[in-house]
C-alpha cells in the first residue's frame, strides 16, 4: 500500500467538512462557484481552505488574483492564506507551464498534492474537482472519504445529460450529495428541476454578463449579484 494514503487521512483529520464542487462538464462555472463559496464562508466567520484539484486546467489562482504568494515548506507544504482562505494548487509547482498529465500521472500528482499539504484546523475545505466521472473524480471519492458533493449544472441539454451521470455515480457509491446548483439561469425555466427531481436544488444563479470583468478582483467579485446568490447557497450548507 502506498504510504501516502495514510498520510492523507492525517492531513485531513482536522477539517470538519469537505465540500467537493463537481460537474459533468467544464465551462459551467464550477471553479468560480468554488472560489466564491470559499470566500463567502470565510466572511461568514468560518475557517476555510480552498483546494484546486482540476490539475489539467487549474484556474482558481486567476479568479482570486493571486500573484507572488507561495506556500511554506515545513514537514510538508503549508498553504498560504489568501483573502482569508488557505489556498493550495498545483500551480505553485508548475507555475505558468502546462502540466499535460494523463492517466496514472494525474492520480499520482493528486495523491502527492493531498499527502504533502498541511492544512490547519478548518471548518470547511472547498475543493474544485475535475469535471466528469473519470479517474480523477474517483480518486477524490477514494482519498477524500468524507467529501460531500455540491453538483453544478446549467439548463443546457448537454450539461444536464452529463450531470445526471455524475449524480447516478455518486448515488450508487453512497457518496453524500448536498444538492445541485443551477448556474447561468435565464428566465423562469424549470428544466433543471424537472430533470433532476431525485436531488435537492440548493440554489439558482442567474446569468451575469458582467462577471467576467470581475475575475481577479476579489472585492468587486464579492459585491456582485453572483456572490449574493452564492451567499444564499452557503447559508444552506
Amino acid at each position: 500500500m502506498d504510504p501516502r494514503l495514510k498520510i492523507i487521512d492525517k492531513r485531513l483529520a482536522g477539517i470538519k467538512r469537505i465540500i467537493a464542487v463537481s460537474g459533468g462538464k467544464g465551462g459551467i462555472g464550477k471553479s468560480l462557484t468554488a472560489s466564491v463559496l470559499a470566500l463567502t464562508l470565510s466572511r461568514l466567520g468560518h475557517r476555510v481552505g480552498l483546494l484546486d484539484l482540476d490539475l489539467s486546467a487549474p484556474s482558481l489562482h486567476v479568479i482570486l488574483g493571486i500573484e507572488g504568494i507561495y506556500p511554506k515548506e515545513e514537514k510538508g507544504i503549508i498553504p498560504p492564506e489568501v483573502h482569508g482562505v488557505e489556498f493550495m494548487s498545483i500551480v505553485y509547482f508548475t507555475g505558468d507551464k502546462p502540466s499535460p498529465l494523463r492517466g496514472i500521472d494525474i492520480s499520482n500528482a493528486m495523491l502527492e498534492l493531498l499527502a504533502v499539504t498541511r492544512w490547519s484546523s478548518l471548518d470547511f475545505l472547498v475543493v474544485d474537482t475535475p469535471p466528469g466521472i473519470g479517474d480523477a473524480t474517483m480518486d477524490v471519492i477514494r482519498w477524500m472519504k468524507r467529501a460531500e458533493f455540491l453538483v453544478m449544472t446549467t439548463s443546457s441539454k448537454v450539461a444536464l445529460e452529463t450531470v445526471k451521470k455524475v449524480i447516478k455515480m455518486l448515488t450508487e457509491l453512497n457518496v453524500p450529495i448536498i444538492g445541485v446548483i443551477e448556474n447561468m439561469k435565464m428566465g423562469d425555466s424549470e428544466v433543471v428541476k424537472e430533470a433532476l427531481k431525485e436531488v435537492p436544488i440548493l440554489g439558482e444563479i442567474d446569468f451575469d454578463d458582467k462577471i467576467e470583468d470581475l475575475i481577479g478582483d476579489v472585492n468587486k467579485l464579492l459585491e456582485s449579484d453572483f456572490a449574493a446568490s452564492v451567499k444564499e447557497i452557503a447559508l444552506k450548507i
